[in-house]
This record gives structure tokens, C-alpha cells and sequence, in this order.
């Protein structure tokens, strides 16, 4: 053990003449803002980082991480089709980074009652579609059955769409289509589902594919696009950028071009907004950080004006400054220590009181999602820690140089 960090324990574990240890307020109060400081952070951190992942996770439920369409296709949901072989669909499941090639179609539509109507999006989907999301927000019913042979009159209704129109699960109701004429049909509500998208609730009406290619007059090969799946969304960017030159001068059976977009391409409004939240946490963790490092600041410089006494005569004894500096910033980090300690236990413990309860609520008109979200990984954890306790330490450096301006016979006599 080094004379320095020797020194620095006597101070910080000795105890006073009471025989109790004895912490100056001041530097409790440092302590305190510290550990509410780090607290926050992790808070932050959590909340930011669970909400990008819920908002994100609903935008891809609805639509994939990446889209292959008709190059002559627009932003609407009118689409051109293309036409997919079964060679094209077992090459993309085996492209690298890509987990799941599902076809799907569109068609918008008016969706009518005996009181009331509303503007749909009828998206047809194959047998093999992964229904995870739709499954995961289903709030009651089942999902459509598409495996028989024949084509079926089964689709998922939103709650929303349920509440404004007044249906439920089993219950029927007539669609109208336009193509070159009105077209009418009629489905069967087999499930009610809620995401907390209101955006997307309101206008999204899962159904069979094949509904779809026969109300826009289409061949069995023909799609309104692809919707493939990607491993790693961390890679994302990435592979839809090989997937876009590997797609790029390819056709179809008829000589549509194919066109490559990812979900941040479909949606640059949600993911634009997304990103500026990163603004948002870095602004609150380098408050939080100068909060705490100023904190700690003045405990650190009170803690020194207390022990001037001391000071001086380790300089009568032959004690550089370098040494005593080392045996307060030994201090400093023992409190850092335990004000980040408790900060970690409070932090942590309201991310799973949150988690596992949802004590904060929120309006899913509002932020789409019906309570606060969490995500908190091990890494970010980690490096809030190393962070915060490197910045606080070198915030240090500076106010431990007043121990080389103490005069030890000045500090001698210093009561």
C-alpha cells in the first residue's frame, strides 16, 4: 500500500473523537449529487434508449426493416406490381443479413357501416407471413387463418377502427374498392388489435393476399413488393445498401425495374424525429455530469481547507505536493465511490419498478406508446459509470493544485 492511499483511508475511514466517523456536510451534500446526478443519467439513458427502440419496433412491425418495390412506384399505396419467382424469394432469404423475404400487397379502400365509414389500407400477406407483431398487440380474437386452399374473408381490425366504427371480433362488414369500377367485399373480423400508432392503427387492415391481387386484377406472381427482415438492425444501413446494388438493374418477367428502400428511407419523419432525441440525451448527460463535478468540486476544496493543518505539517515533513494531491484525489474517489453506488441503486431500482409496473402511464395519442418505456443494457450501465467517474476525476486535477499554495509554517499555525 503507498503512503498516499494509506493517509488518504485514515481520513476517510478514521473516526472523530466521538469514536463515529465523520463526513462535513458538504461534501454529503456532494456525495448527494453525485449519486442523484448518476441516477438521472441512467434514467435518461433508459427512457431514450427504450422509447427509439418501442417507436422503432412499430414502425418495422408494419412494414419491415427493408422494401422492395416497382421502381416506377410512388410514395402512395396505390402501387405498381411486380412480379416475384420463387427463385428471386429463396435468393433474398439467402442474401446476407437477411432473415425473413415475405411478399405482401396493397390497396386502399372505404371500409363502410350502417352509421359510419372510413379510408383503409387492405395489406394482403401470404401463408408464410410472420405474424409476431400483429401477435404481440392483439388485444382480443385471433389472427386470420390463411392456410387453407381457398381464399379467405379473415382480417384484423385496430381498436381503433373497432371503437370508431362499433365492430367487434365475428362480426362482418362490407369493403369498397376502386379499380375500374366500385368493387365491394365483405370480411370477417377475426381479431382486435392496438400497437398505440394511431397513425398507422387507423389505416392498417391485415388480410389474405390473395383478396388483394384480385381486386387490382393482378397474377399469382404479382406484388405490390417484398418485405424482408434483416439479422442485426445495427447493420441495417449496411445491407440495404448491398441489397440496393445487388437489386440495381434487375427486372421482372416483364421489365419492371426493382426498387430498394430501408424502413429510414419510408419513414424519414419518425426517424428524423428518433435521431434528434440523441441531442436531447447527450444535452442531460453533460448537465448531469457538470452538476456532479461541480459538487464534488467543493467537497473537495472544503475537505482541503479542513485539513490544512495536516497539510502543512506532511510538508514539514518532506511530503511533496504531488504526493499529498495523489492522497486527495484518493478521497475524492472513495466518495465518487459511494455517491455513484447509490446512484446505481436508485437508478436502477426505478428502471425496474417501471419496467415491471409502468408507475408512469403516458397517452398513446400523444407519444404512441401507453407508459414510460425502459431499456437499459449492461455496456450503457458500464460506461455511464466509467464516464462519470473519469470526468468527475479529472474536474479534480484542478482544485487539488490549492495544496501546492499552503505554506507549511503558515499552515502549522492555522487554526
Amino acid at each position: 500500500m503507498t503512503p498516499e492511499l494509506f493517509i488518504a483511508k485514515r481520513i476517510r475511514f478514521g473516526k472523530g473523537e466521538d469514536g463515529h466517523r465523520t463526513i462535513p456536510p458538504s461534501v454529503r451534500i456532494a456525495m448527494t449529487g453525485i449519486a442523484l446526478g448518476l441516477a438521472v443519467m441512467i434514467l435518461s439513458v433508459a427512457i431514450f434508449t427504450g422509447f427509439k427502440k418501442e417507436v422503432r419496433n412499430k414502425v418495422i412491425g408494419f412494414g419491415s426493416h427493408i422494401q422492395i418495390t416497382n421502381f416506377d412506384s410512388n410514395s402512395s399505396y396505390e402501387s405498381v406490381p411486380i412480379a416475384v419467382s420463387a427463385a428471386l424469394l429463396d435468393s433474398l432469404r439467402t442474401f446476407p443479413g437477411i432473415r425473413r423475404a415475405e411478399t405482401f400487397a396493397t390497396k386502399l379502400g372505404i371500409l363502410k357501416t350502417d352509421t359510419d365509414f372510413q379510408g383503409i389500407l387492405l395489406k394482403g400477406v401470404d401463408t408464410d407471413y410472420d405474424w409476431t407483431f400483429f401477435r404481440n398487440n392483439l388485444k382480443e380474437g385471433t389472427l386470420p387463418a390463411l392456410d387453407s386452399g381457398k381464399t379467405s374473408t379473415d382480417v384484423l381490425l385496430s381498436k381503433y377502427l373497432s371503437d370508431l366504427l362499433d365492430l367487434h371480433t365475428d362480426d362482418t362488414f362490407l369493403a369498397y374498392f376502386i379499380q375500374d369500377d366500385i368493387r365491394a367485399r365483405r370480411f370477417r373480423i377475426t381479431g382486435i388489435y392496438e400497437t398505440g400508432f394511431p397513425d398507422y392503427d387507423k389505416l392498417f387492415v391485415p388480410a389474405d393476399i390473395r383478396q388483394v391481387r384480385r381486386l387490382n386484377g393482378w397474377d399469382e406472381d404479382q406484388v405490390s413488393g417484398i418485405e424482408l427482415t434483416v439479422d442485426n438492425y445495427e447493420t441495417l444501413d449496411q445491407t440495404a445498401e448491398n441489397l440496393y446494388f445487388e437489386m440495381a438493374g434487375k427486372h421482372d418477367r416483364s421489365g419492371n425495374a426493382f426498387y430498394t428502400r430501408s424502413v429510414k428511407e419510408l419513414n424519414p419523419a419518425v426517424f428524423g424525429w428518433l435521431d434528434i432525441l440523441d441531442i436531447n440525451v447527450v444535452v442531460i448527460l453533460l448537465l448531469m455530469t457538470a452538476v456532479s463535478g461541480f459538487a464534488m468540486i467543493s467537497g473537495l476544496l472544503i475537505l482541503i481547507l479542513e485539513r490544512t493543518n495536516m497539510i502543512g505539517i506532511l510538508k514539514a515533513l518532506g511530503q511533496n505536493n504531488t504526493s499529498l494531491r495523489k492522497v486527495f484525489l484518493y478521497i475524492a474517489f472513495f466518495l465518487i465511490g459511494k455517491g455513484m453506488f447509490w446512484g446505481n441503486i436508485i437508478g436502477i431500482t426505478l428502471c425496474l419498478l417501471q419496467s415491471r409496473l409502468h408507475v408512469i402511464p403516458l397517452d398513446p395519442a400523444v407519444y404512441y406508446l401507453d407508459a414510460v418505456p425502459i431499456d437499459l443494457t449492461f455496456p450503457a450501465l458500464i460506461l455511464l459509470n466509467i464516464g462519470t467517474l473519469t470526468a468527475s476525476m479529472l474536474m479534480l486535477l484542478v482544485p487539488s493544485c490549492l495544496i501546492t499554495r499552503i505554506d507549511p509554517a503558515k499552515a502549522i499555525r492555522f487554526e
